[in-house]
């Protein structure tokens, strides 16, 4: 059975890896979960097998590796071949196809206004996914006026500069907070 994002969750902070040399730093951190927002059809496989080593739970977020296309065969590939924990897409298909290969999802939402807010929301319980992440993250009173509008776990991200920022998140109702910042993938929260 698919694990529950809500119980893998360890450290509140996720790193989000935007560049390779940022992996080690990923490993050695705190953060159990790690999103990988970079690589390649050629690198995903390494990056993959160091971070599982290293104990991390990953995502891949699918819309920005290099040469993957928005299919569902290169769902099963990445189900079947790479075996992440799950992805992070904006493509509420891509999260269909993965929910049937038995990857946990996170549906990204990008929340510019009131439109985009409500729109995303529907979206997101049309596809269920297992979480949203919401950008940009520093945005307390929409996190917590989203956890009025949907069950779905809330992961915010972007724009997180400090941690003081991670706590207004996570005081707000985020289950976490993501950051492709190093300095914050070691905080105690």
């Amino acid at each position: 059975m698919k694990p529950n994002i809500i119980d893998i969750v360890q450290s509140q902070v996720i790193a989000s890896i935007k560049d390779e040399k940022d992996l080690d730093k990923a490993i050695q951190s705190n953060a159990n979960i790690v999103f990988i927002l970079t690589g390649n059809l050629i690198t995903m496989n390494g990056y993959l097998k160091k971070l599982k080593d290293a104990g991390k739970t990953t995502f891949i977020h699918i819309d920005f590796i290099d040469g993957l296309s928005n299919t569902k065969s290169a769902i099963k590939y990445i189900a079947e071949i790479w075996k992440p924990a799950g992805i992070i897409t904006t493509r509420s298909n891509l999260i269909k196809y993965a929910k049937e290969e038995g990857l946990m999802t996170i549906q990204r939402l990008f929340l510019i206004d009131r439109n985009a807010l409500d729109k995303g929301i529907e979206i997101s319980h049309n596809c269920k996914p297992d979480a949203i992440e919401v950008l940009p993250g520093l945005m307390p009173s929409i996190i917590d006026k989203l956890t009025t509008m949907t069950t779905l776990p809330i992961i915010a991200g972007g724009l997180i500069s400090n941690k003081q920022d991670i706590l207004n998140g996570l005081s707000a109702g985020a289950l976490a907070i993501s950051s492709g910042d190093p300095k914050l993938w070691n905080l105690d929260v």
